[in-house]
């Protein structure tokens, strides 16, 4: 993206405060946007971001946040849900909780903040909305049988917004990242009996060796929601490493 390419634009992200929304609050404001992060704290971000606490598991909370940024910058046109979660576990260990976290800020909290969000986005001349999905929405990933049922639920609802909104000039897609190096894979991989070990295996799942980083899925972003994709919507863009599609034989060339 280039300097400036988000001049007179502000964008609402959510979870923005660390990981791959600090990395697209980072982005976003270097392209010229005016940013507002919805999240629990403010974490590192630069201090000209405007900061809402907003728990995306609590409608009120985030209508409230929305409304805030809007009267702060006097309009939305960009939403990017990155809030989440993981979760470790087959079907048969996640307990009845595990269900009700993951789901609920996953899948609920992207659909609270775009309803929030739209009757905004309809006042807008570039709206967009770039939900952070997933490989696991597609591939079955070890063990993560509740984050990919929560990412599954992320792109087929990344698909029906996408076909609601188009006819009011809201363009919905979604990011699929690989195994991000993150302080969410951190948290995650403290939950393994050996985090070391299990770290170089996400890192040798990606066809490109490393775990993707978080700037490589913020600059996906930003192409999907900059005013220059005026005609992509419905879509999920791969930012992977080659997971899904490539099938690389190690130390062959």
């Amino acid at each position: 993206m280039s300097a400036g390419e988000f001049d007179g634009l502000v964008a609402v992200v959510t979870g923005g405060s660390s990981g791959i929304g600090l990395a697209t609050v980072q982005a976003l404001a270097a392209a010229g946007a005016q940013v507002a992060v919805l999240d629990l704290t403010r974490g590192d971000l630069p201090d000209h971001v405007l900061h809402r606490v907003a728990d995306v598991t609590d409608r009120a909370s985030v209508d409230e946040a929305i409304d805030a940024a809007a009267r702060h910058f006097g309009g939305i046109d960009v939403l990017v849900n990155s809030a989440g979660v993981s979760c470790v576990g087959t079907v048969e260990e996640a307990t009845e909780a595990d269900w009700d976290r993951v789901l609920d800020i996953n899948v609920r909290g992207t659909a609270r903040a775009s309803a929030a969000v739209l009757p905004f986005l309809r006042r807008s001349a570039h709206a967009a909305i770039v939900n952070v999905c997933s490989i696991g929405a597609l591939n079955g990933l070890p063990q993560r049988a509740v984050y990919n049922a929560s990412k599954g639920a992320i792109l087929a609802l990344t698909y029906a917004m996408a076909t609601d909104h188009v006819g009011e000039g809201v363009r919905v897609n979604c990011v699929n990242p690989g195994t991000v190096s993150t302080p969410f894979v951190d948290r995650m991989l403290r939950q393994f009996a050996d985090p070391v070990a299990e770290r170089a295996a996400l890192d040798a799942r990606q066809a490109t060796g490393r775990m993707v980083t978080p700037a490589e899925v913020a600059g996906a972003i930003l192409y999907l929601a900059s005013p220059r994709s005026g005609s992509t919507t419905g879509t999920a863009l791969d930012v992977d490493g080659g997971v899904t599609h490539l099938r690389v034989r190690r130390g062959q060339t």
